[in-house]
């Protein structure tokens, strides 16, 4: 038996130790090389029978395919109770990913995989999983994070989830690595510490992609957090490049030799589909229609989202609407001109085939008899716009800014419009769809939102002022959001949730994740943050929690626990 302890379950002996057995086995069955598990081990997309685990096993000599067994065990105990032999082919950049099937519902499981070398056996680092439950009304505990930017800072909130007690899910909302050169967003932090991104040019090809998913997973506080728990995991941009959308995106530049948007699209896709703990939609094929719907018992069902390269309509961008604005009044023209234009209802964040199968999920969901419907989501879904900082500011505040980026914000807080294009306020008719489908199924809904870097707990409303459900929007692992550029502003979130309705508290500083408990009567948020991502000693803290009731046919208002 392989003891199951501590440091494995952190990941700690994913580090590059490989266990060699005293007498592995030779032949045409083993690998004629050494191998070793340099990426750590993964599951995710949890259903109650089964689990899809994942690794990477990392040729160290010889060439071929490497055969690889796998092993499902009952927590503490020797016996497999799922088992099988697959191989680590170079066609799938020597990942291995297979959908363990005969698994009990929640129930804890370790797993482990084995490398079958004529060197000897080398053995994976373990995991945990715990399947959901098929039915009843066990509480859920899920993790939720996004942005985790490898140039900014070290994953030491990635660290903190995988100490944290109970993990039913760890629900990544995109941002998983970032696309950028050391010469580009987090490049001058990475130099002071070290951590610069390989390759060392913006990623673009198969090749680019594959190797910086692989950097990314050798991080040890990375392999730690999916080794003790499974993730449901879903893309956001910067897995193929800023501001994506299905027909191109803010960073893809053909002129500049990137090719065309169709071949880096799928490129970042199959590589997604390569290197994380998920179910592939169509057997062998490469699609970015990576929608699909996960159960708990009778507490929540979870919706993961695909908002990025199917079938979001082309991007709107406030820098692009109001460049060479003659005038103040030149430029609230423009701006008019642009919500018009976002207004329109041909407009879509998720295309047609993913609203209707999302309207269908819910009114099955609520029909089942589930307490809660969840969505994974990438981007706000709130109303917001920034209150006139211009005004609200004193002169030695205005003066402390001294990045034109900045400023150039601060000026557009006049206009009293929705900051941010790309979220779902660049696609308001496509959001009163959602909630349309949210009412006729009599949906509790809450939405899970990554993207800002930034933690908000917000009440969704529609266009007649009905309370349509809450958002939990989590802060980043790395990446600096709102106030690290914003300076001397403390109450800069107040400010921000004083002038919309829809926020009742949002938090631009730090970083960490949000620890997000369902019981059948109420969703509760536990916003964490860790005190310093630059070194490796920390601490991690509660930083505010809240709490929403379950209503007949809807959600109650969010109050401060």
């Amino acid at each position: 038996m392989v003891q199951v302890t501590r440091r494995s379950l952190l990941g700690g002996a994913a580090l590059g130790t490989v266990a060699l057995a005293a007498c592995g086995t030779t032949g045409p069955q083993t690998y004629k090389g050494e191998a070793a598990f340099n990426h750590g081990v993964a599951s995710g997309d949890p259903l109650p029978d089964r689990m899809i685990l994942w690794t990477r096993v990392t040729p160290l000599s010889g060439a071929g395919p490497i055969p690889v067994r796998w092993e499902v065990l009952r927590a503490g105990q020797d016996t497999p109770v799922s088992t099988g032999v697959t191989e680590a082919t170079e066609a799938k950049d020597y990942c291995v990913k297979v959908d363990a099937a005969g698994l009990q519902p929640g129930s804890d499981y370790t797993y482990r995989f084995t490398a079958m070398t004529d060197h000897g056996n080398v053995v994976s680092p373990e995991g945990r999983l715990r399947t959901p439950a098929a039915s009843g009304t066990t509480a859920v505990n899920l993790a939720v994070v996004s942005c985790s930017n490898w140039q900014f800072g070290l994953f030491n909130a990635y660290k903190a989830i995988a100490a944290e007690p109970g993990l039913d899910a760890v629900v990544h909302l995109g941002d998983y690595i970032y696309e950028y050169g050391i010469d580009g967003y987090g490049g001058d932090i990475a130099q002071k510490i070290g951590r610069l991104h390989e390759p060392s040019t913006e990623i673009v090809s198969l090749a680019d992609y594959r190797r910086r998913h692989a950097q990314y997973k050798t991080d040890p506080d990375l392999q730690a957090a999916h080794a003790a728990a499974p993730w449901i995991c879903t893309w956001d941009d910067h897995e193929s490049t800023n501001n994506a959308y299905r027909t191109g995106a803010e960073n893809h530049n053909p002129e500049n030799g990137e090719g065309e948007w169709s071949d880096r699209k799928m490129a970042a896709v199959q590589a997604y589909f390569e290197w994380m703990p998920i179910r592939d939609i169509k057997p062998g094929e490469v699609t970015s229609a990576a929608w699909r719907s996960f159960r708990f018992g009778d507490v929540a069902t979870l919706h993961a989202l695909e908002s990025r390269l199917t079938g979001r309509s082309d991007e709107l961008s406030w820098g692009d609407a109001l460049a060479g604005a003659a005038s103040p009044q030149d430029a609230m023209a423009k701006a008019q001109q642009t919500m018009q234009a976002a207004a329109d209802p041909s407009r879509t964040m998720l295309g047609a085939e993913q609203e209707a199968w999302l309207n269908g999920e819910l009114a099955n969901s609520v029909a089942s008899g589930a307490a809660w419907q969840v969505l994974a989501n990438q981007v706000i879904m709130a109303r917001v716009k920034l209150p006139d900082f211009s005004k609200l500011l004193t002169p030695e505040q205005m003066a402390a800014q001294d990045n034109p980026q900045v400023n150039a914000f601060l000026a557009f807080t006049a206009l009293g419009l929705p900051f941010n294009l790309d979220a779902w306020d660049g696609f308001p008719a496509a959001r009163e769809r959602l909630y349309e489908s949210v009412s006729s199924a009599g949906a509790r809904l809450v939405t899970l939102t990554g993207d800002t870097h930034t933690a908000w707990a917000n009440e969704l409303f529609d266009a007649s002022e009905q309370r349509r459900g809450i958002e939990i929007g989590c802060t980043s692992i790395s990446s600096p959001g709102m106030g690290a550029y914003v300076k001397d502003v403390p109450d800069l979130g107040e400010q921000i949730a004083d002038a919309n309705k829809d926020v009742v508290w949002h938090d631009p500083f730090g970083h960490g994740y949000t620890m997000v408990t369902l019981t059948p009567s109420t969703a509760r948020a536990v916003f964490r943050k860790v005190s310093d991502i630059l070194a490796g000693t920390f601490s991690t803290e509660t930083v505010a929690t809240f709490e929403a009731s379950a209503e007949a046919g809807g959600v109650s208002a969010l109050k401060a626990v």
